[in-house]
């Protein structure tokens, strides 16, 4: 069995906040691979509190965003009618900590969204410590990273922690 993740597809990471020409060019992508997968979905969501910049997080990257309610909290346009076919989770942190609880009977877990080299590596190694010998497979196509580098880079770190990368 399979399941797809799609982590953090929120307007704040495609057009907004912390949004990048290269989130906005992989949306195309994302909506055809929903168009054509039927296998369970979870949709993650950074939900931050209005104190976020006074978190250790907020610390490091002290850029507001994805406050919850707030417009750049919200899935983008595109995806939202695909939630309605799965599961969405909120997350506070790089790793959604309730994942692995949600994914004991699957064989293989595909992994795609944004920052390939924030949320999206800190979910895929998560998931990979406490399921090794479960396929973990990484979408590049449907990944977006904080820049083209560092998502090639995150891409390298994850086929090396025997993570696919296709």
């Amino acid at each position: 069995m399979r399941m797809s993740i799609f982590v953090d597809l929120q307007n704040d990471f495609v057009d907004g906040a912390l949004g990048s020409l290269q989130a906005q060019e992989i949306l195309p992508n994302l909506v055809k691979k929903l168009e054509s997968i039927d296998n369970d979905l979870i949709f993650t969501q950074d939900t931050h509190k209005e104190n976020y910049l006074d978190t250790e997080e907020g610390k490091r990257l002290p850029i507001v965003h994805c406050i919850k309610n707030s417009y750049g909290w919200q899935i983008v346009p595109e995806i939202q009618p695909f939630t309605k076919k799965g599961t969405v989770i909120e997350k506070a942190a790089f790793g959604s900590t309730r994942l692995p609880s949600m994914l004991k009977k699957y064989d293989e877990i595909e992994i795609c969204g944004l920052c390939t080299d924030v949320c999206v590596i800190s979910n895929a190694l998560l998931i990979k410590a406490f399921y090794p010998d479960k396929t973990i497979i990484i979408d590049s196509k449907c990944c977006a990273g904080v820049t083209p580098e560092s998502h090639e880079a995150a891409l390298l770190v994850m086929k090396n922690c025997g993570c696919i990368i296709n």
